[in-house]
């Protein structure tokens, strides 16, 4: 399972510039709306220093760390919902990813212009999940109709579906979000189906500048962001887009002196990557040997063979046992057979819950 997420904002926000840093591809950023039209993809390592450790150990020909994918969509601007600069298109763009990574600029310039005339965070925040809502109602009045259609007519289930979104259409007219929708399983299946763009969970990155980066202390534009999205049940991390593209550039060796210079404890790439982590419930695991080491990447609460389904839809289809050794134990007794021989490798069924760092050995049969 890929972390799949579209970077979104207001257009000359700092979008690209950010997807440069992550991905260190060459996307224009430039000073001017609509820069980025047709939606840049890059694919992008999980940083993930048990990788390493767990490479010492096994010696492995190859190490795969997970895979992440950021996709940098274009500026939506107000009217977005109404295909104001090609804003379906880009709504379209939205609805194929798992999380929004919404870019908010929260820095004064006056060399480099704002679409809404001046830096207002909340606004900006506001105007885009705004946009984003009105397209959903839009969704959801279509499926409606098709719904009150197919109840007149005696569809099967029809019932269940007319009424669910009957609800999640009255809950959306008052402004609510899609995500703060109340249902049981089987209504949450219907919702599901629906593709709608606020059950999306977003982050916002507060995009700052060099002189702000460095305080601990947040600054008033940053600060009136960080407590939108807490109302809003999401989450904040503050990034220079600009810094993190030097950075990213750099060697290994120039980047820690670089990171060290302006006193930040690592790239904003892996704050941001941990943070998605943690807003899609998302966890690891590991599979090991002579030939492979390799990172995988699960949701929260994935039972074994759902792990296993990951690696090969055989080995979840043909799932046994699984065997499975604690990351912890493994580096602290330093190989596989010490932690066998200290009775540390579980067998493990059909109804294992696989914890973050598990590293596994699927037995199956097809």
């Amino acid at each position: 399972m890929a972390l799949r997420c579209g970077i979104v904002g207001l257009p000359n926000v700092g979008k690209s510039t950010i997807f440069n840093a992550l991905t260190a591809l060459s996307v224009p950023a430039e000073n001017y709306p609509f820069c980025t039209i047709d939606p840049h993809v890059g694919i992008v390592e999980l940083p993930d220093p048990r990788l390493d450790k767990l490479a010492e150990i096994f010696k492995p020909g190859k190490v795969t760390p997970a895979a992440v994918e950021f996709t940098d969509i274009a500026g939506l601007v107000r009217g977005a919902s109404r295909g104001e600069g090609l804003g379906n298109q880009f709504l379209g763009q939205i609805r194929q990813v798992a999380a929004i990574i919404h870019v908010v600029r929260c820095f004064d310039d006056n060399n480099v212009t704002h679409v809404e005339g001046g830096v207002d965070p909340v606004r900006d925040a506001e105007l885009i999940e705004t946009e984003l809502l009105l397209a959903d109602l839009e969704t959801l009045e279509r499926r409606y109709s098709k719904a009150e259609k197919g109840l007149k007519s005696g569809v099967k289930k029809g019932h269940k579906e007319f009424d669910v979104i009957k609800r999640l259409l009255e809950h959306c007219n008052v402004g609510h979000r899609a995500r703060t929708f109340k249902a049981d399983e089987e209504e949450i299946a219907i919702v599901r189906s629906l593709h709608l763009l606020t059950r999306k969970p977003i982050l916002y990155v507060a995009n700052v500048d060099e002189t702000e980066i460095t305080h601990d202390k947040r600054g008033k534009l940053e600060q009136q962001l960080v407590e939108f999205a807490e109302k809003e049940g999401n989450m904040a991390i503050r990034l220079c887009g600009k810094l993190e593209q030097e950075i990213a550039v750099l060697p290994d060796d120039e980047k820690m002196m670089f990171l060290e210079e302006f006193n930040l404890p690592e790239p904003g790439l892996n704050k941001l990557i941990h943070t998605g982590f943690r807003l899609l419930e998302l966890e690891t695991f590991f599979t090991g040997g002579d030939v492979e080491v390799r990172a995988w990447t699960i949701k929260q609460g994935a039972t074994a063979p759902e792990a296993a389904g990951e690696i090969h839809t055989d080995f979840q289809r043909g799932f046994i046992k699984a065997e499975v050794i604690k990351y912890n134990d493994l580096i602290r007794l330093g190989s596989e057979k010490a932690v066998k021989d200290a009775g540390l490798a579980k067998l493990q069924g059909k109804e294992y819950l696989v914890a973050d760092g598990d590293c596994i050995y699927f037995h199956f049969n097809v």
